[in-house]
């Protein structure tokens, strides 16, 4: 596994340190933890966004929100 520096301000370090002494852990268990739970919450946007048909879709309505496109009411949605 490669590994990266990470820099974590100095009143965060300490906080980090003293959590991992209680929890009996080391601060790069701690990282790994936050960063799977920091990637699996974006894991889904990630998905929608390799998809080309999607990406072209949220632009064109971004871009009719932007010019005030009239929309379509919950009844002439289709199911």
């Amino acid at each position: 596994m490669a590994t990266a520096t990470v820099r974590v301000p100095a009143e965060k370090r300490d906080v980090l340190r003293i959590i991992a002494g209680i929890e009996k852990t080391e601060m790069k268990e701690i990282l790994t933890e936050l960063i799977d739970e920091y990637i699996e919450r974006h894991q889904e946007t990630l998905d929608l966004l390799s998809r080309p048909g999607w990406v072209e879709a949220i632009t064109r309505g971004k871009q009719e929100v932007e010019s005030h496109v009239a929309g379509k009411s919950l009844d002439e949605l289709a199911d």
